[in-house]
């Protein structure tokens, strides 16, 4: 049934059944007005948009665009972002997901992209195209009144200070201040422009009273330099059985590029009046924001699960393009049933930088390229996955030369979907 379902690259008439069919994978609407098709076919690259179509209609979707990711140390390297991935109910477990993966991955590395990315909604599907888990996110419920945070905080203590300012400052400011923070977090994403515009409401808003306005509250230093921002919005009951106002105040976005910047912003959240709970939005696991508070138990993990989803496409580019904290020399066997980056690879890593080479060398460390891929961001245990079975040690000491290498001191961070 599946050789029946042609495979191929969006034309702009094709768009429009194809919307449909992702709205309908995604358990939305399942219809596409032509104002929703405009919009979206102007940020839409249809030569990296593939559609399956059965007897003409479109039955799965598929999209890419390129993207910059953080790798550990800094350095911006190319990705394929993979995003609109669904397949027909009718149509499920036909090989389509398959076909698609297998086109799109080509492509990206035929186009000199060293990593692909995606967000997955479910766990199992994507280890089979080589895919490892490479950002983990944590979602937090702050109890403010238990926090022991001094009521009477009026400000940063520090010469800063936190101003509530608009969407059109926010896209003026905020470009820039995600851009140092994505020079300095590994996992990071690039943000577009129209990516700033949708999130302040000026493009993508689809129904009339879909949107509502966030508070913006900006964190300046001592000598004026925005180092922070948080968006937010808050909801709940003004009065309750305690004929008190308890509000939770949920974060859409909180990026800082300092401690202070970061410790500032939470601490003003936690000072709003009548908030009387804060949800984080995705961050860190390693976040620093249950240690901003003289309770730490204050701030509970509501939510702590997998986000960031890296395939290396280029094992020598990859490994050359990030940094490691200690000098080493590893052998690696890389297994990948695509046959898309594997091999056998000899990996000098020095603080000031590495070379990575094909090489005939025996192997040290054998392991597949999802788990190469989620050990490239830094936030694995080697050791872990030879214990698991998920690695095998070659040579007694490679798993511990290894964890040596690609650990990075804080865990990787993507704060954006995509």
């Amino acid at each position: 049934m599946t050789v029946d379902v042609d495979v191929r690259t969006l034309t702009e008439a094709d768009y429009p059944d194809w919307l449909r069919t992702l709205h309908t994978g995604f358990l939305r609407p399942p219809v596409a007005t032509d104002e929703d098709v405009a919009d979206r076919l102007s940020y839409t690259l249809l030569d990296r948009t593939l559609g399956a179509f059965d007897d003409g209609r479109c039955v799965a979707t598929f999209r890419t665009f390129p993207q910059q990711l953080t790798a550990v140390g800094g350095r911006a390297v190319a990705a394929d972002a993979i995003s609109n991935v669904t397949v027909l109910p009718t149509h499920r477990r036909r090989g389509l997901l398959g076909r698609m993966m297998a086109a799109d991955l080509a492509a990206a590395k035929e186009r000199g992209e060293i990593v692909a990315t995606l967000i997955a909604a479910e766990y199992p599907i994507y280890g089979r195209y080589g895919f490892g888990p490479g950002a983990w996110a944590a979602e937090w419920e702050i109890d403010v009144p238990r926090t022991g945070l001094d009521p009477r905080w009026s400000g940063p203590g520090d010469g800063g200070r936190i101003d509530l300012v608009d969407g059109a400052e926010v896209r003026r400011i905020g470009p820039a201040l995600h851009e140092r923070l994505r020079g300095r977090q590994h996992g990071c994403v690039d943000r577009s422009e129209r990516g700033w515009r949708v999130a302040t409401g000026v493009e993508g808003v689809r129904a009339p009273g879909s949107w509502t306005e966030p508070y913006y509250a900006v964190y300046r230093s001592a000598d004026g330099e925005a180092e922070g921002l948080a968006v937010y919005s808050a909801e709940g009951e003004w009065w309750g059985d305690t004929a008190q106002p308890h509000c939770t105040a949920r974060v859409r976005d909180l990026i800082a590029t300092s401690p202070a910047a970061e410790r500032a912003l939470w601490r003003y959240l936690c000072s709003v009046d009548w908030i009387t709970k804060v949800r984080s939005g995705p961050r860190a696991p390693d976040d620093l924001l249950p240690y901003a508070f003289p309770d730490v138990r204050a701030a509970r993990i509501v939510t702590l699960a997998d986000w960031l989803w890296v395939r290396l496409l280029d094992v020598p580019a990859a490994l050359e393009g990030r940094t490691y904290p200690v000098a080493g020399t590893l052998v690696l066997e890389v297994a990948d049933r695509q046959g898309l980056a594997g091999g056998r690879f000899r990996l000098d890593a020095k603080p000031a930088g590495a070379q990575c080479v094909p090489t005939e060398e025996p192997a040290e460390l054998s392991l597949g390229i999802g788990e190469l891929s989620t050990l490239w961001l830094g936030d694995e245990s080697v050791g872990r996955l030879v214990d698991l079975g998920k690695a095998v040690e070659l040579r007694s000491g490679a798993a511990a030369v290894a964890d040596a290498l690609f650990r990075a001191p804080r865990r990787a961070w993507c704060p954006d979907l995509f």
